[in-house]
């Protein structure tokens, strides 16, 4: 069918509803509304006239749809919410009261929001994470089994929507600041991880710390440190600690509170964004093989011959300490007398490649772009170089620009059937490094691998696989992925004089690909063309870094793929690439019944 789809912004899901019907044959042309209603109108109207569409499908919305778009197409909006809810903040009323289990509806646009008829709803899980997890994974496999059969009943033109009946509705309010606050003198340390799990990673909760007023984002808990209540004990891996009634929780970002005449501020590592006020706070460093039970963002196990080095960055960005500190923990899992070293094997992000927010919030931009990809560079070229032993990249969720790089520096790739890849680095104005000259055409070949950085489109996990991306799908839950890993991985290792083959046969692959141009003529090469690029402060990058980060409309600049295929007519309007989450309130005068869900996806640049 020609389908439209319309999104506030290109976030996770829609690119894995773009990815995933495409791999089914539609033909396809994206939307992206930004800007101001009249424009978000004009936007939209224009692409129905141009591509005509069949059907209009909305995996992300923030506002509502003109009643002459939804009056004369059919017109199916994903809810993150089971039938009968309504209201902006699904998810958060969710987390926040510890519901077990939630749902995705598909229902057809009409006057009402979220009153339309039901094509489709599918229960889902809801773990103890935070919101842009929950909505990543279990909400995102939800939702893409409630669309695509949607869309399938659609299609065979006998299915007749259910209405649903405005007694049944629960609706639920917009989730205020002041619902979120926390009273660190009283409430205890299950109630402020909720809190800070519902607002994760945005709108994050407003706070008072240290003179200033910060939204806190994500949150863990902690087993051992206690002070007084609301006291920050320590930091870690960027984090800082902070006492609750009965314990104590790691919180890993902060961003300021806008101050009249500041620039939109940069959500950044606490410790980062807290800098000289905490000079004093003592450190409280985790091992990345100590025991289970005490939060680190980098873990090592062992399993047998099997060794599992997984790590979790906020928003999948990797700073250049967080590159630096994984890289050690990766030299020091080498030195372990294991078979098969298995990097990753947690949900949600693998890595998105450098962290855009602390290059921007740098006193020098362009020289921390500049050391962060060094360091990503090193981390990669490490991985690359492992010769005595397989390496598994595990992806239990998405990857972009050098994190795809990252993993295709294994020798074995496996997904997640869920994942999305965007193996590209042009939208964020960047030529690319970490060796994807060698590492992309070595996988898909030069033709595929030029399109696929030039088109700037997403790849599920089912194309990755045969486009050769990935070598194999794991299919399961977001919660089953580690365990599903572990166990293939331990088969892996223990095919004795088969795997003993392959590492020999590596090495010496290897070897001959270093005999016709070694690993250093790439990454000089790349590193060229980066190092122009960062240090001209022309260059559009780092206007495209500076309207990400700070969530400011991007303008002139190459704003998305113009394409011709089988399947893709188009995408229109991703100058509007950035946060597909809520604002801290909503527009002034706008009703706030038209908003989804403080939907706590970030776009991948």
């Amino acid at each position: 069918m020609r389908i439209l789809l319309v999104a506030s912004a290109f976030n996770s899901l829609t690119q894995r509803t773009f990815a995933e019907l495409a791999d089914r044959g539609h033909w396809l042309e994206v939307a992206v509304l930004a800007g101001d209603p009249a424009r978000r109108d004009r936007t939209l109207r224009a692409a129905v006239a141009r591509h005509r569409p069949e059907l209009v499908v909305a995996p992300m919305l923030k506002s509502a749809l003109p009643a002459d778009v939804w009056s004369e197409h059919t017109c199916l909006i994903v809810h993150p919410g089971p039938p009968g809810d309504r209201g902006p903040s699904s998810l958060d009323w969710v987390i926040e009261e510890g519901a077990p289990e939630w749902g995705v509806t598909v229902l057809q646009a009409n006057a009402e929001m979220d009153a339309g008829a039901v094509w489709s709803s599918v229960s889902c899980p809801v773990p103890p994470v935070g919101k842009s997890d929950l909505y990543r994974n279990e909400v995102s496999d939800a939702a893409l089994r409630a669309l695509l059969l949607a869309v399938d009943r659609h299609a065979a033109g006998d299915w007749e929507p259910h209405r649903q009946r405005a007694e049944a509705a629960v609706i639920r309010p917009y989730f205020e600041q002041a619902r979120r606050r926390i009273d660190w003198q009283h409430d205890p340390t299950e109630a402020v991880l909720r809190k800070l799990r519902a607002a994760a990673s945005q709108p994050g909760v407003l706070d008072q710390l240290l003179g200033r007023e910060w939204y806190l984002h994500g949150g863990h808990p902690e087993a051992e440190l206690r002070g007084t209540p609301g006291e920050l004990l320590a930091t870690r891996a960027g984090a800082v600690c902070r006492a609750t009634s009965d314990g104590a929780v790691w919180i890993p970002e902060l961003r300021a509170r806008r101050q009249p005449g500041e620039p939109p501020p940069v959500k950044l590592p606490a410790a980062v964004a807290l800098a000289d006020r905490i000079a004093e706070l003592p450190t409280s460093p985790v091992p990345p093989d100590a025991p289970d039970g005490r939060w680190r963002d980098i873990r090592y196990r062992e399993h047998g011959p099997v060794g599992v080095l997984s790590f979790t960055f906020p928003g999948g960005a990797m700073s250049t300490d967080q590159c630096r500190r994984l890289l050690a923990a990766y030299r020091q899992a080498c030195a372990r007398p294991t078979t098969v070293l298995v990097l990753g094997g947690d949900r949600d992000f693998f890595s998105n490649g450098i962290h855009l927010g602390v290059i921007e919030a740098a006193a020098d931009p362009a020289q921390e772009s500049w050391d962060n990809l060094n360091a990503m560079d090193d981390l990669v070229e490490a991985v690359l170089t492992t010769t005595d032993r397989l390496v598994v990249a595990a992806l239990g969720g998405n990857a972009a620009a050098g994190g795809v790089m990252l993993a295709l520096a294994a020798d074995q790739v496996w997904c997640r059937d869920g994942v999305v890849l965007n193996a590209h680095y042009r939208l964020m104005g960047l030529y690319g490094s970490e060796y994807w000259t060698y590492l992309l055409p070595r996988r898909v070949g030069a033709t595929t691998a030029t399109r696929l950085v030039d088109r700037a489109l997403p790849v599920s996990a089912a194309a990755a696989q045969r486009l050769g991306l990935a070598d194999e799908l794991v299919p399961c839950t977001p919660q089953d992925f580690a365990a599903a890993v572990v166990d293939r991985a331990v088969r892996l290792a223990t095919t004795g004089s088969v795997v003993t083959a392959r590492i020999a046969a590596k090495k010496a692959v290897r070897e001959a690909d270093e005999a016709v141009r070694p690993l250093a003529a790439y990454r000089a090469a790349e590193l060229e063309r980066m190092h122009r690029i960062f240090f001209d402060p022309a260059a559009p990058y780092h206007r495209l870094r500076r309207a990400f980060v700070r969530k400011e409309p991007q303008t002139g600049a190459a704003t998305g793929p113009r394409i011709s295929s089988p399947s893709v007519a188009g995408v229109t309007g991703l100058a509007a690439l950035g946060d597909a989450s809520e604002p801290d309130r909503p527009e002034a005068g706008e009703d706030t019944r038209s908003l989804v869900s403080h939907l706590p996806e970030e776009a991948t640049p």
